[in-house]
């Protein structure tokens, strides 16, 4: 079991590590907007993942915030982006 925990963790770290580079290289907002999301659901796999293998829910709560932010940012970003896109709004 400890070995397919540390796969998990290395395989999502490597994961989050080229996000990371992505948010600080992205050439565009959408770009940076679009790994922000994946950072995000990698964090909520994780989570799920330890939830999954330790077998219990404590961490339920944690993963509801996070989709909920991730869906907020998406919004607020997608508005931002529209209205610098259409200036005549």
């Amino acid at each position: 079991m400890n070995i397919l925990l540390i796969a998990i963790y290395i395989v999502f770290a490597a994961a989050a590590l080229l996000t990371l580079w992505r948010i600080v290289i992205g050439p565009s907002i959408l770009d940076r907007a679009v790994a922000s999301d994946v950072l995000l659901t990698e964090v909520m796999c994780v989570l799920g993942a330890e939830m999954a293998i330790n077998q219990h829910t404590r961490s339920l709560p944690v993963l509801l915030i996070i989709a909920a932010v991730g869906v907020f940012g998406s919004i607020s970003i997608a508005r931002f982006v529209a209205r610098r896109d259409n200036p005549d709004r």
